[in-house]
């Protein structure tokens, strides 16, 4: 396709006038500016292997709407009244956001705002045509915290796994407890960068953004994205057994450093390989077969049919009406609040007793690395012992807000990648102090690495509220982030040993006079 048909597609399809072209623009400065916040913190999470890929997806949606100007240059731009509902939705999720402080739903809301808009401009038969190249915006949305801490958890345990199945397939001997494989001499963790996310994300927006230009059934393209999830874990696992391999061969440099990274890339371009070689063998099968090359090809638009006229273009009736919602909405932005965080008191936990009743504890100190992974702002670890030789740990992470992401780790998710399993996992219920206070719920874990076995105890303790619920521990954070202006909270976990033949009756009874002790001391440091 030559300049001039490229130029004059593209005039046909958006051939609107001085001051419309004015009115466009301002309106997309004003979106800018009242989803500013949550805009750049997503933004900012681009900056991270994981979703360095939303840089390019803004061009790769320009692009795929640009294949389409042809068409869209024949049709006429008619009101949709749907686009003012969808706007005012997206606005609704804007308010919810900036109260609750949630990037999350603030950036989602832009989304749907955007996509209301659009809808009321062109109406749903123009936008329906531009709707999966839309949809892949929705790819430069990070997700949730508490989200991808559970994932990257789950992957990390499966490539461990099937990363040790490599490694034996060649004959080398090894242990795997979680996502510890043990050389014998090396252990070689599969921490959260060698989780696959960083492939997962981006290689699933490529996978989407492929099955758009295939040119075959839906169950094909269907099949063409699902598929990235498998390809992504398969391959990661490779990478890490094939790690482990040349670690035993040629010393623990392999498994650092610039080797390291570069064995990255070359999984990324075997999964995009694969994605190719699927493809091909797609448009093979079924009754639509065709050859690969007029299956999937790169393309511009196609040259207007000869003796089509381009629609004549104008701004619609619903795109004025719109325009109120967005005015409203930036003025909301500049007179919200600044929704920083309520101030409180709290003593720090280096106050925190060291002596309670028969009990003496002993500080303890995490390594850096886990302090800036964790993003807490205070912690306290402390092991204490009594009379009898009985020991517990005591830990408790505070974070000042929640609201960026930063919240605690739920101990579920972050025990077995250390190689210990789960042998049991419930609620339990903790009599409170007095005989009048009302009894409080925990979670009760029993975990076994090899023959040592820990029973471990946590709750969520946020803003006078003890929950064990994790899912509940985010509803209450927005709830609270909306009505009192406050994500403050922490992680309160107790551990003891519970050796291999040891009354596991015992140790519960141990553990719970134990949270009957420090509960009410902890109000002090973890304010209600």
């Amino acid at each position: 396709m030559d300049a001039n048909n490229i130029k004059s597609n593209l005039g046909g399809c958006w051939k609107f006038g001085a001051a419309c072209w004015l009115l466009l623009i301002a309106t997309l400065a004003v979106l800018l500016i009242v989803f500013s916040g949550g805009l750049a913190s997503m933004m900012s999470a681009w900056r991270t292997d994981e979703y360095s890929h939303g840089y390019m997806l803004p061009l790769v949606t320009a692009f795929l709407v640009w294949q389409k100007s042809s068409l869209l240059a024949q049709m006429s731009f008619r009101s949709s009244w749907w686009g003012f509902l969808v706007t005012l939705l997206g606005l609704v999720f804007y308010v919810v956001g900036e109260l609750g402080a949630l990037y999350t739903i603030i950036q989602y809301g832009f989304l749907i705002t955007l996509a209301g808009v659009l809808l009321a401009l062109l109406g749903s038969r123009a936008f329906k045509i531009i709707l999966p190249a839309y949809l892949v915006l929705l790819f430069t949305i990070p997700l949730p915290a508490f989200l991808y801490n559970n994932l990257s958890s789950q992957l990390q345990l499966v490539s461990s796994q099937l990363g040790v199945g490599v490694i034996r397939l060649v004959g080398i001997s090894v242990f795997l407890e979680g996502n510890v494989i043990d050389l014998g001499n090396y252990q070689l963790q599969v921490v959260e960068a060698c989780s696959g996310l960083r492939y997962l994300f981006p290689f699933s927006a490529l996978g989407f953004i492929a099955a758009i230009l295939f040119r075959g059934a839906f169950w094909k393209k269907v099949i063409l994205f699902v598929s990235t999830l498998p390809i992504t874990i398969l391959m990661n696992s490779f990478r890490i057994g094939v790690i482990g391999v040349l670690v035993d061969r040629a010393g623990v440099g392999m498994a650092e450093g610039f080797l390291h990274d570069f064995e990255g890339w070359i999984v990324f371009m075997a999964c995009a390989a694969i994605l190719v070689a699927e493809m091909w063998l797609l448009a093979r099968i079924g009754p639509d077969r065709i050859p690969f090359s007029e299956a999937f090809a790169i393309e511009g638009p196609e040259p207007l049919p000869e003796g089509a006229t381009r629609a004549r273009r104008r701004l619609t009736p619903s795109f004025y009406a719109v325009l109120p919602l967005l005015v409203m909405a930036l003025g909301v932005s500049v007179m919200l609040p600044n929704r920083a965080e309520a101030e409180l008191k709290r003593a720090p936990f280096a106050l925190f007793p060291l002596d309670i009743g028969e009990w003496h504890g002993k500080v303890g100190v995490l390594e850096s690395i886990y302090v800036d992974a964790l993003k807490l702002d205070d912690y306290l670890l402390v092991d204490y012992s009594d009379a009898q030789g009985q020991t517990l740990n005591l830990y408790a992470a505070y974070y000042e807000s929640q609201r960026k992401g930063a919240s605690a780790h739920s101990p579920k998710s972050c025990l077995p990648g250390g190689g210990w399993r789960i042998q049991a996992l419930s609620q339990w219920e903790v009599p409170g102090v007095n005989p009048d206070a009302e009894p409080f719920r925990v979670n009760r874990s029993l975990i076994q690495m090899g023959d040592e076995r820990l029973l471990v105890y946590y709750w969520f303790q946020q803003r006078g509220r003890i929950i064990a619920n994790e899912y509940l521990v985010k509803w209450y954070l927005f709830w609270d982030a909306l009505t009192r202006n406050r994500t403050d909270g922490a992680l309160v976990r107790i551990t003891t040993a519970a050796p291999l033949g040891d009354s596991i009756e015992e140790k519960d009874q141990l553990v719970a006079d134990f949270i009957r002790v420090i509960e009410p001391r902890l109000e002090r440091f973890v304010p209600n």
